[in-house]
């Protein structure tokens, strides 16, 4: 059976659960703090993955920016910032984005195997593209990752694929940052979308961490039993705090 990569999903949201305005004005919601925190978080990880949506919206690089962090990773044998991933189901992806145009690292972009031959002529040696079925999942895009030697995935978003992994269930820690300020428009991107998650109120999920950056909250979840083991070894930093499930 295949192990699939450790996934942590990184995220910020306003106290009212939205990630982005509608507007298409990116919305800065972290902190300076709070973003290097980001940084060595990325460090961390095999790969990043973030949905094409993304990609045409913010134009992030996805790349360790610390130089002292990309010499760790460069001394331990890996390239100096981890492997990009996204995943499209239209193929809308801008070749000059910066998830293309910066980083001598990995590309992979997933999409459904009818779109392969017209993505790959599109996207050309910028990345690799590779198909999935009628439908891409995020399962079996891990199980390919971790055939890819990917071990540990750091997902940022946008809330279609945060949803599509929680949703899953494979998700294993949560990293969510709270920003103090509220959006409430409707039109905005909310942090996931409607659908059936695994933690209820009969299933709580199990914190694992909480700590104040500045003017934000760093709330972790331990969402799986090694992301619990992990927490319970006072993994990654910070204060740990014993979390229960009802």
């Amino acid at each position: 059976m295949t192990t699939l990569p450790y996934v942590t999903v990184s995220c910020a949201m306003s106290i009212d659960g939205y990630l982005d305005r509608a507007d298409g004005d990116r919305l800065v919601l972290s902190n300076p703090a709070d973003l290097d925190r980001v940084d060595e978080l990325r460090g961390q990880h095999d790969a990043i993955m973030v949905g094409a949506s993304t990609i045409r919206r913010d134009d992030s690089s996805l790349l360790v920016k610390s130089a002292d962090r990309r010499s760790r990773r460069i001394a331990r044998g890996l390239s100096y910032s981890p492997a990009k991933v996204t995943v499209t189901s239209s193929g809308r992806l801008p070749r000059d984005a910066a998830f293309f145009t910066t980083g001598a690292v990995d590309r992979l972009v997933y999409c459904p195997a009818a779109r392969v031959a017209e993505l790959a002529g599109a996207l050309g040696e910028c990345a690799v593209v590779v198909g999935l079925g009628t439908e891409v999942t995020m399962r079996g895009l891990l199980e390919d990752l971790a055939a890819r030697g990917i071990h540990r995935l750091m997902v940022e978003g946008g809330g279609t694929v945060l949803t599509q992994f929680l949703a899953d269930g494979l998700v294993d820690e949560l990293q969510l940052v709270i920003a103090p300020l509220f959006l409430g428009d409707e039109g905005d991107a909310r942090i996931v979308s409607r659908a059936r998650f695994p933690w209820t109120a009969a299933h709580r999920a199990t914190v694992s961490e909480t700590r104040q950056i500045g003017d934000v909250v760093l709330v972790r979840y331990a969402l799986s039993d090694r992301a619990e083991r992990r927490a319970g070894h006072g993994a990654s930093g910070g204060p740990v705090l014993a979390g229960r499930k009802a």
